[in-house]
């Protein structure tokens, strides 16, 4: 294990604050302005990101911002597709993975060309319905990514 990994949160920590994100609601109204929330902080930090919000399959928002490539798009969608498939943040699906020492494609058969078990993209949680999305950035080491949507997802009513 990396020294890096022991600042990671813990699996525990990591199931709690997906607890405390959950949202009213996610419509198209709501994916946009998370998306412009994001975008703003983003755009203020001058970081490198692409923005994804995406409900039901469904893009519903992307930009790119300066200094991000059409690769942060690769793998904004490839940390989406493990949100979607465990119903967890890429965060998570990484730590338990480093935690087991494994990967997707080891334990799951997923391979790593479309699903990447890295921080940075985290579930949208509709209270009462469950995961209908995922909200993402990808350009950052990939804590940063994950604190920094969680970040932005914390700044939403409740």
């Amino acid at each position: 294990m990396s020294s890096d990994h022991d600042q990671w949160p813990t699996l525990d920590d990591l199931l709690r604050e997906e607890s405390q994100l959950e949202l009213a609601g996610l419509t198209e109204t709501d994916a946009y302005e998370l998306g412009v929330l994001a975008v703003t902080a983003a755009a203020q930090q001058r970081l490198p990101v692409s923005v994804g919000v995406w409900r039901a399959g469904r893009q519903l928002f992307h930009c790119g911002l300066p200094g991000s490539t059409a690769d942060n798009d690769g793998w904004l969608r490839r940390k989406g597709r493990v949100v979607m498939r465990f119903e967890h943040s890429s965060l998570y699906m990484a730590r338990l993975c480093q935690d087991k020492q494994t990967t997707l494609t080891d334990k799951f058969g997923l391979p790593a060309s479309r699903y990447a078990a890295a921080g940075g993209a985290v579930p949208l949680r509709v209270r009462g319905t469950g995961v209908v999305g995922w909200f993402g950035v990808s350009g950052l080491p990939q804590l940063d990514d994950h604190r920094f949507v969680v970040d932005i997802l914390g700044r939403l009513p409740r």
